[in-house]
């Protein structure tokens, strides 16, 4: 097969450049003829007798009909280099039978010539001059459309085309072995896969091939991975095509081209037809998602009869990927068409910790790296967070030029993700470095004095690229999944903490705390209209969440009166944790001033050496600084330059069904950048069951790190 495509593709070439070679003489003939280096002028008879008697006549040369004269140069048309500055002209006249003519051109020296004609044949002639210049443009547009329908689904002629990428076997190079954390949607399509490669042992029993499955999950997640891993496994024709190569500009194409997708999948049964960003054309088709679109409804059309009407017994299976499950038409999700909704959820521990091990597979490791650490680390990553994590440790430490990545590469790795590279050229004035010193120790101290924070990692004054002129770096003591009120609580008074330490030390208020404040109320918000905690509205659902898997905003369902209601509650808890906070630190002032003053010699120290000044012992002892210290909560957060900060990470939503036993030691595990929000760890709600949100730790108070 390979030597056969190669061949064609020789010859395809060699067909291009002889097309094109001959376009190009074409070309140049017709301006060479345009652009000729002379001019013709008709002259009449007797005017060109007269230009023989004053010598003007240079050579006439003598045709069938005409006579084409040359004129002498004169002075004036040349240059000082002896060279023309105008176009030669020639002339040219009618022939009048004169017998005296040869002699009037031998009496004045001119010269005369009859060029030898040599005729082509009038078919000849005609065939050069009219059918080869169009054939060549003919064959030449030919390979041009040829050409394009690769690229446009048929060209000219193949709108209607499907261009769908057909794997057979495993030319994808993906099996389940490179997908990792997602066990449970493996188990799903495994059972499709082994149904192709052993149908008899189910229809013995009159059991039937799901007609497909859709892939549900958040951006990341590994959704089209999987669907490769599918392609790796099945050894059958796997056709993958994403839902925005069916629209074009020309209405019926979208519809033409899934029945083209099918008809090529049902002659090369068993297959599996995959359908990526399938919501680009299965939007529900009432007015809420931006219906009435006549093309896009008609490509949905032939999409649930195409799905409707293919024969299972062949092997024919279809699976599609979206992370909008909401938006898609009710008609595409029934029973009968996608049988099954597989989550592919964010990974929890153990599935961050397998991720982690399938990408660090061909990476040089150094006997320190303990992936269950990052694991911990990165509660809420997904799996392209993991392996942007592990290249940029590799990176790194190519860069310090090492031949294996360390414990330490990945821990910085995952602070660059979070925050960035430190900013060198920064320059803050002694009293803005004091201001964020006491913000980011505020948040830090805080934490280590209430039960439910979490352990802090890091603390540091060095600005970022990611807008943060410091942060303040949590991470978990073990995963949760449930989230209490006092979680909650204990989140929200450590992110008003820097507020509260700006207003107690130096009785201001800066932009630094942007950040924390919109985290601070969206978490309130949370757990008032969501969680149900509140005392005043109890267990009513006064919002929801709108497309969960995109970090979609919470809308309100709920009467204006209620709405200022919530706000005024907001509020009030807001204040009454930036309350609780100040009231700890004045109780800490002097530790407060401490670990401040120690924070602005170093510009970064650990939860350690904090922890080492809080129990009044020496942090230059402190012997492993990337050792996390027990129960110290801050998260990082983002003291923005210009008032601005980053968005807050929603915290994770409390399972209504499971009961709130997390052990308050554990701490919620808390990241910005890498999207751990605790809230996109939950586990998505199929209809029928709910869980408890994986990977999204109740204590996952997302929050991650303070960053100000």
């Amino acid at each position: 097969m390979k030597p056969k495509k190669e061949n064609k593709n020789n010859y395809t070439g060699i067909v291009a450049i002889v097309l094109w070679a001959l376009f190009i003489t074409l070309i140049v003939n017709y301006m060479t003829s345009l652009y000729s280096s002379s001019t013709t002028r008709e002259i009449k008879y007797n005017e060109f007798v007269s230009m023989v008697r004053s010598g003007q006549v240079d050579t006439v040369e003598i045709q069938d009909n005409m006579l084409l004269i040359t004129p002498k140069q004169t002075e004036t048309d040349t240059t000082e280099t002896g060279t023309t500055d105008q176009k030669t002209e020639v002339l040219y006249t009618g022939i009048i039978e004169n017998p005296d003519l040869l002699s009037l051109l031998d009496e004045y020296n001119v010269t005369y010539f009859s060029p030898v004609k040599q005729e082509l044949s009038p078919i000849i002639s005609f065939l050069v001059s009219w059918i080869l210049p169009m054939l060549i443009l003919f064959l030449l547009f030919n390979y041009l459309m040829r050409n394009m329908s690769g690229k446009m689904g048929g060209g000219i002629g193949g709108f209607g085309k499907s261009n769908a990428k057909v794997y057979v076997e495993k030319q994808t190079g993906v099996t389940f072995r490179d997908v990792a954390g997602q066990d449970e949607a493996k188990e799903s399509l495994q059972e499709i896969i082994d149904f192709l490669h052993h149908p008899q042992k189910y229809t013995a029993i009159g059991a039937k091939l799901p007609r497909g499955a859709l892939l549900v999950g958040s951006p990341g997640t590994g959704k089209t991975l999987l669907a490769k891993a599918v392609a790796g496994e099945a050894n059958v024709p796997f056709f993958s095509i994403s839902g925005s190569d069916f629209v074009e500009m020309f209405v019926g194409v979208g519809a033409s081209r899934v029945r083209d997708l099918f008809q090529q999948a049902a002659k090369m049964a068993p297959a599996i037809i995959f359908i990526d960003e399938i919501d680009t054309i299965g939007k529900s088709r009432d007015s809420r998602f931006g219906g009435g679109n006549d093309e896009r409804e008609q490509t949905l059309n032939q999409l649930l009869a195409e799905l409707d009407g293919f024969d299972t017994s062949k092997g024919l299976i279809v699976l599609a990927a979206t992370n909008r499950p909401e938006v898609l038409d009710k008609a595409l999700l029934r029973p009968g068409r996608f049988d099954r909704r597989i989550t592919v959820d964010r990974p929890n521990l153990a599935g961050r910790l397998a991720t982690l091990q399938v990408h660090t597979r061909g990476i040089n490791l150094a006997e320190d790296v303990d992936l269950t650490r990052i694991a911990q680390a990165t509660a809420g990553a997904v799996g392209a967070d993991l392996a942007n994590l592990v290249n940029e440790a590799a990176l790194r430490a190519v860069r310090l030029g090492r031949h294996a990545v360390n414990q330490e590469d990945l821990l910085v790795s995952f602070e660059l993700v979070i925050a960035g590279s430190e900013k060198k050229g920064t320059v803050l004035t002694e009293q803005e470095k004091r201001i964020i010193a006491y913000h980011e120790v505020g948040h830090a101290l805080v934490a280590a004095k209430q039960k439910h924070a979490q352990p802090v990692q890091k603390i540091t004054i060095v600005p970022h690229t990611h807008g943060a002129l410091g942060y303040t770096m949590q991470l978990p003591e073990e995963e949760k999944f449930l989230l209490s009120k006092d979680d909650i609580l204990t989140e929200i008074r450590t992110l008003v903490a820097g507020r509260a330490a700006e207003m107690l030390v130096f009785s201001i208020k800066t932009s630094g705390a942007a950040n924390d404040i919109e985290r601070a109320t969206d978490l309130t918000r949370k757990m008032i209209t969501t969680y149900g905690m509140s005392d005043r509205f109890g267990m009513v659902a006064l919002g929801n969440v709108q497309n969960q898997y995109l970090e979609g905003n919470s809308i309100l369902n709920c009467a204006q009166e209620t709405s200022a209601a919530i706000d005024k509650e907001v509020m009030e808890v807001i204040s009454s944790c930036l309350e609780d906070s100040k009231l700890i630190l004045q109780e800490n002032r002097d530790m407060l001033d401490k670990i401040a003053e120690y924070l602005l010699q170093k510009e970064t120290i650990t939860g350690a050496e904090m922890m080492a000044i809080l129990e009044g012992k020496d942090p230059a002892l402190v012997e492993d600084a990337f050792k996390p210290v027990k129960r110290i909560g801050t998260r990082p957060k983002k003291s923005g330059t210009k008032g601005s900060s980053r968005p807050a990470s929603p915290a994770p939503e409390a399972d209504a069904e499971k009961p709130e036993e997390a052990p308050a030691a554990a701490s919620a595990e808390e990241e910005t950048p890498l999207e751990m929000d605790p809230e996109k760890d939950a586990s998505n709600k199929e209809a029928g069951h709910e869980e408890t949100e994986p990977g999204k730790n109740a204590g996952e108070k997302q929050p991650p790190e303070s960053q100000d």
